[in-house]
């Protein structure tokens, strides 16, 4: 755009005509407004609400992938229990909380389609606001969670737009007002706010009041007497975004101003300070392995790690065929202590595990003990790791109960804190990933092996392969036990 061009006169409503004109030749992203129509349909509605939702998601063949792979994440589905119904996924997550999640879910489909420039950063922006939302929400308003992520996701919803669009404006935009103060050029360029382009947006798509009424910039201030929910989901947004755009460079100016919007916004939110600084910290760690261009996320770094780890996953995997191959040779005479401390061995080994730990059921005692264990400073903990075996709703009695190995993904997710014991917690919330292999002779649990991945580790997805040779290892280590107990039971009687 033109020095000419910028000095004349900007209408806002021609500017959102050639926005919408934009949308429309490339797409309207497509389907997004006749799925966020029905979406927000079979949220109003009082009646068959689960029933509605189920048929909106499943008319979008793209959604209803993405609602199943969620409800079948670790963060929702941890106990081993697979979900292939929409039906099943709305029952186990609410058709409130799908809504909410489908809303965040098409819009980020749609602007995550761009290359790796203005419009992929503001959208990883967006994402990082969502991931501080997630942390701030979920120790003061769990039950409002899910709603404070999509309205933080979409509070820059003009600034995503802009660039995803309207490129030629955005650098427009950057030329008159310098890189991170465009707003301050919005006015000239634009005729109006990039606030009231989402705003402008976010009606024409129909979406809900209160996710509107979010799209406003809220300067800190006490609560006054008519402060509701609505405010403090437009502060909390405001206060993400502006944490996101601090968060992503990761350097020392960001710390400051982080410390300085969690005391500012701390009596608007009802969260003390250092809660909310906890919070964003928690945010931090997620956000730097889940985003891909991000300074905070080390791009470089975490392409080097990741193919460093997929050269020690193919050799890795060589040392898991080779121990089920030793322990197929050994079963017939080897004690269940020492295949279990095979398997746990060649677990530790083929899978790189920061520690690998087996546990044995102490019947007399009726608890589970640590009996040995691999990787930096494990000797240390085992005396601490110990729980009863009488059922506890947590990950490790779920996977006892199901008899199927459990990996855990994303044990740092705030949503997943409240399947995990407290012992876990106290001595091993180091991890950020993890597997359990239940041992099971003769239909009860007899032990399991633990193993996981510290945040130093690359973010790790096990492959069918290597599920199947851990099932293989934990099947000789049954082998073993059931073996024992038929002699000691033949013993018995004879």
């Amino acid at each position: 755009m033109s020095s000419d061009a910028l000095a004349a006169p900007v209408s806002a409503d021609a500017t959102l005509a050639q926005l919408f004109d934009a949308m429309r030749v490339q797409g309207d992203m497509p389907g997004f407004t006749k799925a966020i129509n029905g979406i927000l349909a079979a949220m109003r509605g009082e009646e068959e609400k689960e029933f509605d939702m189920t048929a909106t998601v499943l008319s979008d063949p793209v959604l209803t992938q993405k609602v199943l792979r969620l409800a079948n994440s670790p963060m929702y589905c941890a106990f081993g229990q697979r979900i292939s119904t929409v039906s099943r996924a709305v029952l186990v997550l609410g058709a409130d909380a799908i809504g909410h999640l489908a809303l965040g879910l098409k819009m980020i489909e749609q602007l995550s389609a761009a290359d790796p420039s203005f419009a992929h950063m503001e959208m990883e922006k967006s994402v990082l606001a969502g991931i501080v939302a997630r942390q701030v929400a979920g120790g003061a308003e769990p039950a409002d969670a899910e709603e404070a992520v999509v309205c933080s996701m979409l509070h820059t919803l003009g600034r995503m737009l802009v660039t995803y669009y309207l490129p030629e404006r955005w650098s427009a935009l950057q030329e008159a007002g310098g890189s991170g103060a465009e707003e301050s050029a919005a006015l000239a360029v634009l005729g109006l706010s990039m606030e009231d382009v989402g705003r402008a947006a976010a009606e024409r798509w129909g979406l809900p009041h209160r996710l509107i009424q979010s799209l406003r910039q809220v300067e800190p201030a006490p609560r006054g007497d008519t402060f509701s929910h609505d405010d403090w989901l437009a502060a909390l947004s405001t206060m993400s975004a502006q944490c996101a755009e601090s968060l992503w460079h990761d350097d020392d100016a960001s710390a400051v101003t982080v410390r300085a919007l969690a005391s500012s916004y701390s009596a608007m939110l009802g969260v003390e300070p250092e809660a909310i600084l906890a919070a964003i910290e928690r945010a931090r760690e997620v956000a730097a392995v889940r985003l891909s261009i991000a300074p905070l996320a080390r791009p470089a770094e975490k392409r080097a790690r990741t193919l460093a780890s997929t050269r020690l996953r193919a050799e890795g995997n060589k040392v898991l065929l080779l121990g089920v191959t030793d322990m197929r040779d050994a079963v017939r005479s080897a004690s269940p202590g020492q295949m279990m401390s095979m398997a746990l061995e060649t677990a530790y080994q083929g899978l790189s595990f920061s520690r690998a730990i087996a546990f044995m059921r102490n019947r007399r005692e009726k608890q589970y003990v640590a009996r040995l264990g691999f990787g930096a400073g494990v000797k240390q903990l085992l005396p601490q790791l110990h729980f009863d075996d009488a059922y506890a709703a947590d990950v490790f009695h779920a996977a006892l109960g199901s008899d199927r190995v459990i990996f855990i993904a994303h044990a740092l997710e705030p949503d997943f804190a409240a399947k995990l014991p407290a012992w876990w917690r106290q001595s091993l919330a180091g991890a950020r990933s993890f597997v359990i292999l239940p041992i099971t002779a003769n239909g009860q649990p007899a032990g399991f092996i633990y193993g996981d991945w510290d945040a130093h580790v690359a973010p790790v997805q096990l492959t069918q392969s290597e599920f199947a040779l851990l099932n293989d290892m934990r099947a000789l280590v049954v082998k073993a036990a059931e073996r024992r107990q038929l002699i000691e039971s033949q013993d018995r009687h004879s």
